[in-house]
């Protein structure tokens, strides 16, 4: 009878993996929530960034000389101003679609990204903002392709980064999906061009096509949502596994 019970008694020995793997689960589950807390940490402090360089008053771009000391983390999304000519004739659209719209357009169409030739030498591209897909060909917006000087107010935006969910940019078919100051200048022949790019502010355009200001200025932030997650998860293991393991002492007891 003692040995039938014992052949029925579940090893000890077997819970060992499973408690390894349970707490290496539960250090997962702990470390991506605790990422997820320093993601929020640094969202709300780029937020706090971001409405401060666009609240404040906008300054001249610098000079070419200082763009290679520009960066992402100390300069993207600086208020600046920058003035020269537009060179429509190498101007680049970038398919979008734009749904939560600043001005009357909305929907399937494209950024303008036009080079301009700065007074104090060098070239920066602009996006103008955007026009709808029935707008595409330049002659559709004709006031909008303004000749001589202007002044051009607006962000400064270094380039968009690759993402699983945007197609990467053919030069060679002219089909654009992101900004990329870098490749768009090098498609054109564009020398001397800068690293970044200016996205021009609301201020009207002739004829109202492009429609500026539409710079994305809103950013998801669910990071404490998923760390909640996360821990959620880590205690619902901690519970599953306790459980478990006064379920297999009781059998233990039983089968003794």
């Amino acid at each position: 009878m003692t040995d039938a019970l014992e052949a029925e008694r579940p090893p000890a020995g077997r819970t060992w993996p499973l408690l390894l793997a349970a707490g290496c689960a539960f250090l997962i589950l702990i470390g991506l929530g605790t990422w997820q807390l320093e993601r929020r940490a640094w969202k709300l402090n780029l937020i706090r960034q971001v409405d401060s360089r666009v609240e404040a008053p906008p300054h001249a771009l610098p000079p070419p000389s200082g763009w290679a000391g520009l960066t992402r983390a100390r300069d993207e999304y600086d208020h600046v101003t920058a003035t020269g000519t537009f060179d429509h004739g190498k101007e680049t659209l970038i398919y979008t679609v734009l749904s939560d719209a600043a001005g009357p357009q909305k929907g399937p169409g494209f950024l303008v990204v036009t080079p301009l030739h700065l007074a104090g030498g060098g070239t920066v591209l602009v996006n103008r903002g955007f026009v709808p897909e029935a707008a595409r060909a330049p002659a559709q917006r004709a006031a909008g392709q303004v000749a001589g000087q202007v002044t051009v107010t607006g962000l400064l935006r270094f380039p968009e980064e690759a993402s699983y969910f945007v197609p990467a940019n053919d030069p060679a078919r002219n089909a654009w999906y992101r900004r990329d100051p870098v490749e768009i200048a090098a498609a054109r022949g564009l020398t001397g061009a800068a690293p970044f790019l200016i996205d021009a502010d609301g201020t009207p355009n002739p004829g109202g096509l492009p429609q500026g200001g539409e710079t994305r200025l809103a950013f998801s932030n669910r990071h404490l949502e998923y760390a909640l997650t996360w821990y959620g998860l880590a205690a619902a293991l901690v519970g599953v596994t306790v459980a478990y393991l006064l379920l297999r002492r009781r059998a233990h007891r039983a089968a003794s």
